[in-house]
């Protein structure tokens, strides 16, 4: 008898350990940033980890050739789909890499501090660096992410990490390429993480119901950003019912067995 005594007690406890899990990926309990949060409106900074890819260019090519890194020949097996460097036809143009330290180093100018700049202050700066002390002639400077890329994650039918080979969409864009909101997505809630200028990551609310929501700060997406759907009070039944009906079968299974035991006990 003490030793189902002992079984049963440990069946009790088991069962009082057991806890439900929560469908949705995050919980927020503070307040929300409000769009007036200059993480919302301001545009992208340059941060540490981003791939650039600067071309400087002149009217006389031969003089902006030492501003710029040379191209690499691509492998016959290559892919254009190859990260890093970024393929154009047979050759390949190298990245910069801005540095924990927040800085790239670029041919004759030596160490530029990057982050915490737009790519239009990094044009700027390296154009005004280059002009009148190395060239007598403004020089064209382009800047473009190599690796700027957004996530969509939660009720959505294609939840995943995206390239933005323009760096430039929106909320709608974004949540198109991810398959749209399943049925089970709410629509006015959606979760919003952005990096702030500190390196923090802020979190916003946006409401796809309201139809001002083309003219919000938020309606245009940063680098790096990410967009969560929660799921709404059907799917999070609906798995909570799932996760029951597992601990019921299992419980079911438990008991069994112990009343198998118990007869044999008797028996003896």
């Amino acid at each position: 008898m003490k030793t189902i005594l002992v079984i049963l007690f440990s069946i009790g406890l088991l069962l009082s350990c057991s806890s439900s899990k929560n469908i949705a990926y995050f919980e927020y309990t503070g307040n929300r940033p409000a769009f007036s949060d200059s993480s919302a409106t301001s545009e992208t900074k340059l941060k540490a980890g981003d791939l650039l890819i600067i071309t400087v260019n002149s009217t006389s090519p031969e003089v902006a050739v030492p501003f710029n890194l040379p191209t690499v020949p691509l492998p016959a097996s290559s892919s254009s789909t190859t990260a890093n460097p970024v393929a154009t036809g047979t050759i390949a143009l190298q990245n910069y890499l801005i540095d924990k330290d927040g800085t790239i180093t670029f041919p004759v100018l030596g160490k530029i501090n990057a982050a915490g700049m737009t790519k239009l202050q990094l044009a700027e700066y390296i154009k005004n660096k280059i002009c009148p002390h190395y060239i007598k002639e403004m020089p064209i400077v382009n800047i473009r992410y190599t690796n700027y890329k957004i996530s969509v994650l939660g009720e959505v039918n294609k939840p995943g990490v995206y390239t933005i080979d323009n760096e430039k969409i929106n909320l709608l864009e974004a949540i198109a390429l991810a398959g749209d909101l399943t049925i089970f997505g709410i629509r006015d809630n959606i979760l919003l993480i952005r990096d702030n200028d500190k390196g923090q990551r802020v979190t916003f609310e946006i409401d796809l119901r309201d139809r001002d929501i083309v003219n919000s700060p938020l309606y245009y997406l940063h680098q790096n950003d990410i967009l969560y759907i929660q799921p709404n009070k059907p799917k999070a039944r609906s798995a909570s019912f799932n996760t029951g009906e597992s601990m019921t079968v299992s419980v079911v299974g438990i008991l069994i067995s112990v009343a198998s035991l118990v007869t044999l006990l008797v028996k003896k």
